[in-house]
């Protein structure tokens, strides 16, 4: 069939409109589902998407990345985020900052290992190390541990990864306790049911399955030493001294001193510099700000005034794509 101008140009416009609203899928690991990663991802996965076909920001649609469907992936945490990012086999992944250098550089657990693809959007928060018992019960040190049966998180998570860093400075390894290789929410159930003793689990708090514990059976956390938290420190210069403000779980009614480490939002250098570019800016936009400030607690610490922070002393790049959006913002030189 010959086609006429005018349906020529109509198929052309046609054409051209469904290929401008072909879908960019954009996949971003977190963690358990009763963690904190994953509600932070699916908060920064609505804001910066905005599918073909919904309604413009400006008449109170996303205003995420036009044609963008970012999708949060659960998963187990910082490891398995850090390597599938460098695989290909995520987009981007929420990380701790210790597991995210060390992977990038092949260091201590993944000496010669190297990922040398991974690259940061953003510091989101800091990750507070829960170090939970049940109620009523205390520790003097984590060599008290000894003998235990403690839930040191999953294989694949940054909090196991440190954790047995920090009980070696305690001369606790694998063989000194009854070890369980879980999730936050099945280490709050093995200790509801006093299958176990204590367990660790580095999240911002408040963390949704510790919530239940608290206000179910009940719970208390260890509150370290200021002598520990220096000691920490030497151990993983990664994680600093941090607080849990009383309050924040039912029945802990005193501030809990604990080691910290900034989640991270981290991508691969195979990404597209324009489309991280458009990432970054829809991050910190006012709509995702409503988004953050709205959904979970720790969503409100998530600034670009904090961006950037430690971020030049980590040692692993920024996106060139996030780099030129914090230079134009004028948060870096």
């Amino acid at each position: 069939m010959k086609l006429t101008a005018p349906i020529l140009a109509a198929t052309l416009a046609l054409a051209g409109v469904a290929e401008a609203q072909s879908p960019t899928f954009f996949r971003i690991g977190t963690g358990s589902a009763g963690g904190t990663y994953f509600p932070i991802g699916g908060t920064i996965a609505n804001g910066i998407s905005a599918p073909p076909g919904a309604r413009p920001c400006d008449q109170g649609g996303q205003c995420g990345v036009p044609g963008l469907i970012a999708i949060a992936q659960s998963t187990t945490a910082s490891v398995f985020n850090n390597a599938a990012v460098q695989n290909g086999e995520l987009e981007a992944g929420l990380a701790a900052a210790d597991v995210t250098r060390s992977m990038y550089l092949g260091e201590g657990k993944f000496e010669g290992k190297p990922h040398p693809k991974l690259r940061i959007v953003a510091n989101l928060f800091p990750e507070d190390l829960h170090l939970v018992m049940p109620k009523g019960a205390k520790i003097g040190s984590l060599a008290d541990l000894a003998g235990k049966r403690v839930g040191i998180a999953q294989a694949g998570s940054g909090t196991q990864v440190a954790v047995l860093e920090m009980l070696e400075g305690w001369g606790i390894t694998r063989d000194d306790i009854d070890e369980a290789e879980l999730n936050n929410s099945q280490s709050a159930e093995r200790l509801a049911d006093g299958q176990l003793d204590a367990y660790f689990y580095a999240a911002g708090w408040p963390v949704a399955a510790m919530v239940q514990l608290a206000s179910t059976k009940g719970m208390d956390l260890h509150s370290f030493s200021d002598e520990d938290l220096a000691k920490i420190n030497e151990i993983i210069p990664a994680y600093i001294p941090s607080k849990i403000p009383a309050g924040v779980y039912e029945g802990i009614d005193y501030e809990v001193k604990t080691p910290a480490v900034s989640a991270l939002l981290v991508v691969s250098s195979d990404l597209d510099d324009e489309l991280v570019y458009g990432i970054t800016k829809a991050l910190w936009n006012d709509n995702t700000r409503n988004l953050l400030d709205n959904g979970h607690a720790k969503g409100k610490q998530i600034t670009a005034d904090t961006a950037l922070d430690g971020i030049a002393a980590l040692g692993v790049p920024l996106h060139p794509g996030a780099e030129r959006f914090y230079k134009e913002a004028g948060l870096l030189k």
